[in-house]
Order: structure tokens, then sequence, then C-alpha cells
């Protein structure tokens, strides 16, 4: 599939936009619409290394889809590579690039594509174009709303399976009663720590 470009302007700090896209955990707030069944595939969903599994829901097709974030060039740009297809055959690639223009909003240019290896690949997503084109319009049509026009209501994110922060020293900080120290009897004498 030939690449496809969107584009959009917000008005709010590149910083702040670049942020927002970057948490892989947000992005069910502005791509849910095409984004299905949607989760992390590791503990840490910022930055490079942080990875997600979905269901590109399409029309005619649903394909089962992973992507990880390859380049983060903060505040400039956000690559994403990925699997997508019957046992991932296809490669995925999207690249987000921000720029900062003269009357300080952000100019966001969302290009995707697909690289399917067989003729079964290629069938399948021959009419995904126009149909990617309108979903990624879409998205970013959301993403402006998010800071142009707040709901003033908690936007949706999602956490890995399993996962909590509170409980997890490895990964967050350490919570009193949490550990082998709980469990060996001795009660902690404040618990302070926030799920999330």
């Amino acid at each position: 599939m030939r690449a496809v470009t969107v584009t959009t302007h917000i008005s709010a700090p590149c910083e702040e936009i670049f942020d927002f896209v970057g948490d892989l955990s947000r992005r069910p707030a502005f791509a849910d619409h095409y984004f299905k069944e949607y989760r992390l595939a590791r503990a840490n969903p910022v930055g490079r290394g942080a990875a997600a599994r979905f269901l590109l829901d399409a029309p005619i097709f649903s394909e089962r889809a992973d992507l990880a974030i390859t380049e983060y060039d903060r505040p400039r740009r956000i690559v994403e590579e990925g699997r997508i297809g019957l046992r991932g055959r296809s490669r995925l690639v999207a690249v987000y690039d921000f720029t900062v223009e003269s009357d300080g909003s952000t100019r966001i240019d969302l290009t995707t594509h697909s690289e399917p290896q067989t003729t079964v690949d290629r069938l399948r997503q021959s009419g995904a174009q126009r149909w990617l084109r309108r979903q990624t319009e879409t998205a970013l049509d959301r993403l402006r709303r998010i800071f142009e026009e707040p709901a003033g209501q908690e936007l949706e994110r999602v956490s890995l399976a399993g996962y909590d922060a509170a409980s997890a020293p490895r990964f967050g900080a350490h919570v009193p009663g949490a550990g082998p120290a709980a469990s060996r009897g001795s009660a902690p004498s404040e618990t302070t720590a926030s799920g999330g």
C-alpha cells in the first residue's frame, strides 16, 4: 500500500502534543474508532521501545497488528514500526512529524504505510488506502479536539494487563506491605499509593 499522509494544525504547545502522542497508553483517546482490542505490550508505554497490539478494524478484512516506537526525537518526530496481517508478515510504519508554526500552533503530519509481503496480503490491503486516509484524518481531528476543546472528563487510557504500579517495585515506587515482607506477617503502618 502506498504511503498515506494527513495533516492537522493544533493550537497547543508542540511538547504537550508530542508527549501525549508518544504515550501509547493514551492512543485509544483519539484512535479507538479503528484500533479495537487495543492493549499495551510492554510496561513502559512512553518513548522508544514502548509497544502495543490491536485489531485494525477495517470494513472488509480486519487485521491484527502490533507496533513499537523505534524513534522518539522530542519534540520533532515519532516513528512507529510493526507488523500487520496473517502471522505478521507485512511491515507497518507510522511517522508523526511535529512542526511549530509561526502563529504558535503545531502542525502534525502523520504518514502511514504498509509493505504487503504476499499476493494475498496485497489483495487484502488493496482497497485500504482510502479507508486508512479517512481513519487517520478522523484520529488527528479527535487529537485536535482533545487540546482545543477539552471536555473536562477523563480521557480513555489503557494499562498493561495484570500490571499494578502500586505493587511493582521494579517499575514503580516501592509500596510498604506489597513485597515479600508482607507475606512474612509484618504489617505496614500506612500505605499512600494511588492506582493508575
